[in-house]
Order: structure tokens, then C-alpha cells, then sequence
């Protein structure tokens, strides 16, 4: 999900690249004087020295996007992983004005990824090691009575850290630790901030925006949802509460999942009312640490259920 939040980002610009970041957008001068200081590091400069060419820029654009479909996919992801970061930092960083704050959040999410184990299931290094284990399985069964060398298995296709499995779950669960400590302070700073905005003390914040040109994508549907005034003012002081609450939430399992049910319910009303889907999607891919693999186990095994019994 969190691949393809990125990949609905770059798709979904794709008509309007050469206009918001390409040559069209150097009126703003971050060309000359860049508003993040990430595009002036040679690292992260490609989009930047492409900005002025639009045939430059297409293939720019056109490479981060093959990435992320394959980061998406989980294809290699110890080596595409690093690439993605780079060349998604330096897209967009290189026009800091049309950025949010769920840019940062998928910023940070990737530099803490390089050091989780996202792709151990559902991904085509998943399936590799699959078959890379099923061959060896059948090769010992006929007769080889030691496993393969370390070097055989790397050419083997198994990935570096398989050497190492204590120390890559190690890293995984301190990536998790670190990216929920981080979202955390995110709802409980975003609580705290709103709760001193006169607009979210008297109830009616959420009606502003829904009824902007910036980010009312829906009008009717605005209109339809602002229409009762007590549901504008439960969702305003509601956010707050949820968002103050939710570290707390995750603490035992029924809070957990009214936690993530009224969080993941407020990104998607962002995504729809407010026209920020890959900002929400950010944010509910982030979320979805929080959901155990028991959990996981138990939807995957009831929609094969449901499948079947349609079939």
C-alpha cells in the first residue's frame, strides 16, 4: 500500500509533470534558489538539474516511477529500496511549495524501511526464496549431505541479511519501534495544535476547508456533509480526542481497533472530502503496522472462504 501511494502520486501528476515541477514551474525560483535544502546536495539534485529540460525531465520522472513499481512489488528490495529513496526525495524536494506534510511522513517511513523487512511476504523476493528453498530441499533429498555454501546461496538469489536472521528481526522490530513513536507524535502534536485554534474550540473548523476551492473537491458532497451542524462539530472535537487518545488506544486490543478504525475513517474522509488521497493513503499504509498478523491471517483466510464459495 505504502508503494502504491507512491505510484498513484506520480500517475496521478503525470499529465500536469512538466507544469507543477518540469520547465513550467521555474517562475516560482526554486531553479535558482531551492525552498528545501535536499536539491542543493548532488545526491538528490537530479529532478532539480532536469527541471529546466522537459525531455530531461520525462525520463526523470518515467525512472522513479519504474522504481516504485518495482519497490511496490517487492522486486530486489534491498538494492531498489535505496534508489527509491533517493530519486523520490529529489522529485519532491526539487518544488517545495506543492509538497504536505504527507511527504515528510513518506520520507521518513522510507529511511526507516532500509532498516525493517517489509517484503518477507507477498513480494516477488518472497516467492524467490520460496523456490531458492524448495530447490535446495529437493536437492538435498537426492543425495547432497551438506547445505550450500554462503557464497552458492547468495548467487542463489537469497538475500544478504538471510545469514543473519536474529539481527534483521532485530532491526525490524526497531524500525517498527521507531515509525510508531514517530506517527505517534504526529496525532498527539497535530491534537494539541488544533486544540489551541479558535476554530476547533468553538466546533466549526472542519467547515472552512471543505468549502474552499484548494479543497473542495466534492461541493455536493461538502455541502451534504456540513449540512448538520452538530456532526461538523463532532468530527472537529472528535479528531482531537482521537488523535490525543491514540497512543494510549493502542495499548490493549479492543482500543486498538477503535483507534484504527476512527483513524483510518478520518483519512479517508481527508482523502475524499479534501481531495489528499495519497496523503491518506500515506498515512493508512503507515497505520497498518499496527494491525497483527493474526489479524491479517484471519482476512486473508476469510475472503479465500468467500472466493471459493462464489466460485
Amino acid at each position: 500500500m505504502f508503494g502504491v501511494a507512491g505510484v498513484g502520486l506520480l500517475l496521478s501528476n503525470w499529465s500536469t509533470r512538466l507544469y507543477a515541477f518540469g520547465p513550467g514551474s521555474l517562475w516560482n525560483g526554486e531553479y535558482v534558489a531551492p525552498g528545501s535544502d535536499f536539491p542543493r546536495l548532488w545526491l538528490f539534485s537530479l529532478f532539480r538539474t532536469a527541471s529546466a529540460n522537459a525531455a530531461a525531465y520525462t525520463a526523470a520522472y518515467v525512472l522513479v516511477l519504474v522504481v516504485a513499481i518495482l519497490f511496490t512489488l517487492g522486486w530486489r528490495f534491498k538494492l531498489v529500496l535505496p534508489v527509491y529513496l533517493v530519486l523520490w526525495i529529489s522529485f519532491i524536494e526539487a518544488n517545495d511549495m506543492l509538497g504536505d506534510q504527507g511527504d515528510n511522513m513518506y520520507r521518513i517511513a522510507l529511511i526507516l524501511l532500509l532498516f525493517a523487512d517489509p517484503v518477507r511476504v507477498w513480494s516477488l523476493d518472497a516467492r524467490r526464496r520460496r523456490k531458492v528453498s524448495e530447490a535446495r530441499k529437493v536437492t538435498q533429498g537426492v543425495g547432497q549431505k551438506k547445505p550450500m555454501p554462503w557464497l552458492a546461496r547468495k548467487w542463489a538469489g537469497e538475500p544478504l541479511l538471510s545469514a543473519l536472521p536474529e539481527y534483521r528481526s532485530l532491526f525490524n522490530n526497531l524500525a517498527l519501534v521507531a515509525l510508531t513513536a514517530q506517527v505517534c507524535f504526529v496525532y498527539v502534536s497535530g491534537a494539541l495544535y488544533k486544540a489551541g485554534g479558535v476554530p476547533w474550540q468553538e466546533g466549526w473548523a472542519v467547515y472552512d476547508p471543505l468549502h474552499t476551492v484548494q479543497f473542495g473537491t466534492w461541493p455536493e458532497l461538502s455541502a451534504l456533509v456540513t449540512s448538520w451542524g452538530p456532526s461538523v462539530v463532532v468530527a472537529a472535537w472528535g479528531s482531537i480526542v482521537l488523535q490525543l487518545c491514540f497512543p494510549m488506544m493502542l495499548l490493549t486490543h479492543p482500543t486498538r481497533v477503535m483507534a484504527l478504525v476512527g483513524i483510518m475513517g478520518f483519512h479517508i474522509g481527508i482523502g475524499v472530502l479534501m481531495g489528499l488521497p495519497w496523503f491518506s493513503l500515506t498515512m493508512i499504509a503507515i497505520d497498518f503496522i499496527f494491525i497483527t498478523e493474526k489479524t491479517w491471517a484471519k482476512v486473508i483466510a476469510g475472503t479465500r472462504g468467500a472466493w471459493a464459495r462464489a466460485a
